[in-house]
């Protein structure tokens, strides 16, 4: 049986991915550079970490004389972090043993700096309280987001975005999807209790379990009984397939597809010649992949939604899904990453791609058709005042119902107006943002 690696080694490795972070890396790009014996705690320090990131820059600034190298910076800030569990969700050590695994931690690193770092830690916990009172004073500090992310949910979400911002600071439930072609839902509850994995029932076909677990534990998961997805994204194909009402073999889009979870659920509830799209090869074969473990088909292509003249037939499709490219604002629990790599610029480039998108797909809906909009951003240029333009432009689209912007925590009950016999009160459902358009015989 292998040993826990010692907690200074995690540490190490954590600053390493939250030093990448800080220079525009992804996590889903640093994390796989962790060994992989490593990976499960350096995930977990580095999640707490991020959520607690603007509190660690001030306490860094007030506490260090001079910036520090990168690295030792990034190793100070989380190792502070862990000395202020202000949260119930936070990690637990005792503070010795945080200020001691550090130093040993910078000894990896750069082993000249464990002075400085001791003394720091050291500090922080003889003035701890007065250094968090005037960390406060500072916005990102306070709500552990870029200001100018702040400042935007307050124009958006005028009445929420206090509460936004809380949702985001927690970790988000672990959710699934059952495949009704292989495993009915209420089954495989039962097997989930069987394995000592426990969950209730969410929605048609969700999951959410008590417990996050490797997916290579859950009953069933190589044989494709059960796909990993959040429940706000499960909204989906009801969503469309309810509408549209189509019939088998109808030609359905959806036109940025990967990894392939909106695609697959799709196939599940319904006989389709679904057409699934992305515009990156590598992510085409990721949906390829998902679906093939899943017992389903699809024509996958790689290539750009927003050129039809490249990859289209000419034949108008009965359904569209545009679960379009935004900032990802609303799934930031899941990500915490996101609010620090994201910048002001990014939400109109990102609106104006949506719009391209948009404008591209909508000729190739047959009149009589549907079109299902959908961002999991919070921000309402990506939402609703994308939607209000695309209205101005096309007289002819008319709006269905569907639930608009949905914030991070919402429940299901909320969220469809339908009753659930567990609404996923320990987290609720990821922010996301749907609109539904009929496209108006001429």
């Amino acid at each position: 049986m292998n040993a826990t690696p010692a907690l200074s080694e995690q540490l190490a490795a954590a600053a390493q991915v939250l030093h990448a972070v800080q220079q525009g890396r992804s996590l889903t790009e640093a994390m796989p550079r962790v060994p992989a014996a490593l990976r499960p705690g350096v995930q977990a320090l580095v999640y707490h970490g991020l959520r607690h990131w603007g509190e660690a820059r001030v306490w860094t600034g007030l506490l260090a004389d001079r910036p520090p190298p990168a690295e030792v910076a990034a190793l100070l800030g989380l190792a502070l972090t862990l000395l202020a569990p202000d949260d119930p969700e936070a990690l637990r050590y005792a503070p010795h043993t945080v200020v001691d695994q550090a130093v040993q931690a910078c000894e990896r690193l750069r082993g000249a700096a464990g002075g400085f770092v001791n003394a720091c830690l050291r500090r922080f916990l003889r003035e701890g309280d007065a250094l968090r009172a005037r960390a406060h004073e500072d916005a990102e500090a306070r709500w552990n987001h870029p200001f100018w992310w702040v400042k935007q949910l307050r124009r958006d979400h005028p009445a929420h975005w206090q509460a936004l911002l809380q949702a985001n600071q927690r970790a988000a439930p672990m959710l699934l999807r059952v495949n009704r072609r292989r495993r009915a839902r209420d089954a495989y509850l039962n097997d989930l209790q069987a394995a000592g994995h426990p969950g209730q029932p969410l929605g048609p076909d969700g999951v959410v379990l008590q417990r996050a677990v490797a997916v290579e534990r859950l009953p069933g998961w190589a044989e494709g009984w059960v796909s990993v997805q959040d429940g706000a994204a499960q909204l989906a194909a009801p969503l469309l397939l309810g509408a549209a009402a189509l019939a088998p073999g109808a030609r359905v889009l959806d036109a940025c597809a990967a990894p392939g979870g909106k695609t697959a659920h799709l196939l599940e509830a319904a006989d389709l010649d679904v057409w699934a799209l992305d515009v990156d090869a590598a992510r085409a074969q990721r949906i390829r992949d998902n679906l093939d473990r899943l017992g389903l088909r699809a024509r996958v292509l790689a290539a750009d939604a927003a050129e039809p003249d490249r990859w289209w037939d000419g034949e108008p499709f009965d359904a569209i899904l545009l679960d379009a490219p935004c900032t990802a604002s609303g799934i930031v629990r899941r990500h915490p990453d996101v609010r620090w790599l994201r910048r002001p610029g990014d939400i109109p480039q990102l609106a104006a791609q949506q719009k391209r998108l948009l404008e591209a797909l909508w000729p190739t809906l047959r009149p009589g058709g549907h079109l299902l909009y959908c961002t999991c951003s919070v921000f309402r240029a990506e939402g609703a005042q994308q939607m209000d333009a695309f209205a101005q432009r096309h007289p002819e689209a008319q709006r269905l119902p569907a639930p608009g912007h949905l914030l991070p925590g919402t429940g299901w009950a909320a969220a469809t107006g339908q009753p659930a016999m567990h609404d996923n009160a320990d987290g609720g459902l990821d922010g996301f943002y749907y609109a539904l358009w009929h496209k108006a015989p001429a």
